[in-house]
């Protein structure tokens, strides 16, 4: 894979408030292994059935609500698996600020707006360190 702007799949690299709408979504099929090894995707699920891609506009800011508080993300990835029990996850691939790749379920993000102050709070604070600058208001 080069590294031609054209190309599918996610960087790597992280991304501010301003320039997240430059990653590049995975859409349209359900991520195999290769997907994710080749970068194209964030996550391949093997042990579900009936997959399929969830029709949303990605990428998307997101809101997660993990353990440790929330977390500024952008979803590239959405799709939805069914359990052995019928019971139906739409999980989201999330890329973080610092290029980080996440697996999140839907449930657990709040779908936001790139002007949200909180997402956008979210996004310094975690990239604050690498300007070597401390924002505050």
């Amino acid at each position: 894979m080069n590294d031609n702007d054209d190309e599918p799949g996610f960087d790597g690299g992280g991304y501010d408030a301003e320039d997240w709408s430059r990653l590049k979504p995975f859409t349209g099929a359900v991520a195999t292994l290769e997907d994710v090894r080749n970068r194209l995707a964030i996550f391949a699920l093997g042990d579900t059935r009936g997959g399929r891609p969830i029709d949303m506009d990605l990428p998307q800011p997101v809101i997660w609500w993990e353990d440790d508080g929330e977390v500024a993300a952008v979803a590239v990835q959405a799709e939805a698996h069914d359990s052995e029990d019928g019971e139906t996850m739409e999980v989201l691939g999330l890329v973080l600020p610092d290029g980080g790749g996440a697996v999140a379920l839907l449930e657990d993000v709040d779908l936001v707006d790139d002007s949200d102050p909180v997402w956008r709070r979210l996004v310094t604070e975690a990239i604050g360190d690498e300007t070597g600058e401390d924002e505050e208001d």
